[in-house]
């Protein structure tokens, strides 16, 4: 059985710590990963908003290309205004408004 004096634990305490290495790198390592998988991700969710659908530059000129889909039978779109390129795109999700 070990001391319970309180320098014996500083000790035993001390000791765990020297096994385990320097935990500052394994946290800086995993704060690195985390940031590179967050700017993946936001490149992917700009590609899938933004860069993949044409940009209409007025509100107007979105509205204009709905109605030459709805002559061809495309119905339920809206416009939006994108975030990423401050442009408009159309888009057939309910929630997003326009």
């Amino acid at each position: 059985m070990s001391s319970r004096k309180p320098s014996a634990k500083a000790k035993r305490v001390q000791q765990f710590k020297s096994q385990l290495g320097n935990m500052d790198d394994v946290f800086a390592a995993e704060q690195r990963r985390g940031k590179r998988v967050s700017a993946k991700k936001e490149a992917v969710r700009r590609e899938k908003a933004c860069e993949s659908k044409n940009r209409y530059s007025t509100q107007w000129e979105a509205q204009e290309a709905i109605a030459t889909c709805e002559a061809y039978g495309t119905t339920g779109l809206k416009t939006y205004r994108c975030p990423y390129c401050n442009g408009w795109h159309l888009t057939s999700h309910p929630w997003d408004e326009g």
